[in-house]
C-alpha cells in the first residue's frame, strides 16, 4: 500500500466546531477503512497547519476519493504529497540508473 501525509488546516466552519476535531478524526478513520484506506496517525499541530493525516492506500484513485469524502464535510483544507519508505526509494533509485 501506498502512504500518504497530509496536512490539515482548520476552515472557519472546522474552526467553529473544534470542540469536535477528535470525533471528526474518529469518524474519518472508521470512513476511510471502509474505502480500503488506512489512517496510521492523526495529529494536531502548532504552527502553520493545524494537524497531520498519514494514511496508506492501495493506489491514488482511492486515496483521493478519501481526501474528497474528508474535504466535502467543510471543516478542513488539505494539501497531500506521496511518501516513500527507504525500500521503495531503492527501487526508484534503481530505476533511474538504468
Amino acid at each position: 500500500m501506498a502512504t500518504f501525509i497530509t496536512t490539515i488546516k482548520f476552515t472557519s466552519q472546522g474552526l467553529k466546531d473544534f470542540a469536535e476535531t477528535t470525533s471528526r478524526a474518529a469518524s474519518i478513520k472508521s470512513a476511510a477503512k471502509k474505502m480500503g484506506v488506512k489512517v496510521t496517525d492523526v495529529y494536531w499541530t502548532l504552527g502553520d497547519q493545524d494537524g497531520l493525516l498519514i494514511f496508506q492506500a492501495p493506489d491514488d484513485e482511492t486515496a483521493t476519493a478519501m481526501l474528497l469524502h474528508l474535504g466535502s464535510m467543510g471543516n478542513v483544507h488539505t494539501t497531500t504529497c506521496r511518501a516513500f519508505t527507504a525500500a521503495e526509494m531503492d527501487k526508484i533509485i534503481a530505476s533511474a540508473n538504468g
